[in-house]
């Protein structure tokens, strides 16, 4: 019983610390974006300022056309998801359900792009979509993203977990194979479809180094590219910088600790629910 208990103070106490570690950037953007400007730079540094700076906040989102940035991420970031889900639903069912020649090596062949580094197809991606004239229009920041083998991989194993026994019924009860996956297969594994959607927002929303790489004008430009306007050749702006990252991540904060949860649920779970 000792044991126990010990162990479980060890978990609590390392639990603990992570949370600290955690948190201890965020609270030091909230703290920084409230300083003035000498405050930012002041050493040692301080955690709490000595007079509340609100107006940091209205001064951030006026300094760049943070409304549009706003509405671009949003687009984006929605039909990124959207376009996302629907092929790796499609992907996954057919590697877990259907039977075509290559079915194996093309998995694995898929399998191996993971280990490519992101970094290498920035340049191929880039130049393909240069091509198309695509460079500074939404399509660049969207059609690069709208497949994924890692969620396709998340999925397939939660369809495999599914009984064939219920894609063999259905097929004797005359379904096909779309009606089958929309009905049966989307509802049950809602959790691990739902987590991947999670991820995918973030991923999508907060976005950095491709968004700057495709676009080069306000109007196309996401959020986390916005952030730019706070630094220059003269320095950059502190207090601003930490006041717009407030508010750039502050959608994606609520969104983690609403459905944080799925996200959980979506990548722990091997099987159907009990």
């Amino acid at each position: 019983m000792t044991k126990k208990r010990i162990s479980q103070s060890l978990l609590i106490i390392i639990l603990t610390l992570g949370a600290i570690t955690m948190l201890v950037p965020f609270i030091w953007m909230l703290s920084t974006a409230l300083k003035t400007a000498p405050e930012t730079v002041k050493v040692p540094p301080t955690w709490i300022p000595k007079h509340l700076q609100w107006q940091n906040f209205v001064t951030a989102w006026h300094a760049a056309p943070f409304l549009t940035y706003f509405i671009n991420s949003l687009i984006v970031t929605t039909v990124t998801t959207i376009g996302q889900l629907f092929t790796t639903i499609l992907a996954a069912f057919a590697f877990s359900r259907l039977n075509f020649y290559g079915k194996h090596f093309l998995f694995a062949l898929f399998l191996s792009t993971m280990m490519v580094p992101g970094e290498m197809l920035i340049i191929p991606n880039f130049v393909t979509l240069s091509k198309f004239s695509l460079i500074n229009t939404y399509g660049a920041l969207i059609i690069p993203w709208l497949a994924s083998f890692f969620a396709v991989f998340t999925l397939r194993q939660t369809f495999n977990a599914i009984p064939n026994e219920l894609y063999y019924a259905a097929k004797l009860d005359g379904s096909s194979d779309w009606h089958f996956l929309w009905t049966m297969m989307v509802p049950l594994s809602k959790s691990a479809i739902t987590a991947i959607g999670i991820l995918e927002v973030i991923g999508s929303w907060n976005s950095f180094m491709w968004p700057l790489i495709v676009t080069n004008t306000a109007k196309v430009r996401t959020l986390p590219v916005g952030l730019n306007a706070f630094t220059s050749d003269a320095g950059t702006q502190f207090q601003l910088l930490m006041a717009a990252s407030t508010f750039v991540i502050l959608p994606m904060i609520i969104v983690y600790l609403c459905l944080q949860k799925y996200i959980i649920a979506g990548i722990s779970k091997s099987g159907l629910k009990g």
